[in-house]
């Protein structure tokens, strides 16, 4: 069995929480972009868009790179994919779950049937 590092989790999903962080990586899915064209679609300041990025950064979701005093940002993708990983673990049990789950209810419904005939 993988284990997944509960920061790092905990990071992820807390920065995909957000409606506007998703909407930058979005952006972002879409190529690299600066930190004002990040901020141009979203009505908040440059500077809580700022805040939306650090939080972003922290999570290991995006990457920004410096030349001079222009800031680009480019989407990371590996924390999302063990985050995927983590959800696909428990959707595993749940489909085994809900299999189980219809296996029983077409014996109820066999045992159904068979009463109705003998009546």
């Amino acid at each position: 069995m993988v284990e997944y590092s509960s920061k790092l989790l905990d990071r992820t999903f807390g920065a995909l929480a957000h409606p506007t962080r998703r909407r930058i990586l979005a952006q972002l899915a879409k190529g690299d972009e600066c930190v004002t064209d990040l901020a141009q679609p979203h009505a908040m300041s440059l500077a809580a868009v700022s805040k939306h990025l650090m939080v972003l950064e922290r999570a290991g979701l995006v990457k920004r790179r410096r030349k001079g005093r222009l800031h680009s940002l480019a989407l990371e993708a590996r924390p999302m994919q063990e985050a995927q990983a983590w959800i696909d673990r428990y959707r595993k049990f749940w489909e085994g779950n809900l299999d189980q789950f219809e296996k029983y209810l077409d014996k109820l419904q066999a045992k159904e049937t068979k009463h109705d005939d003998d009546k």
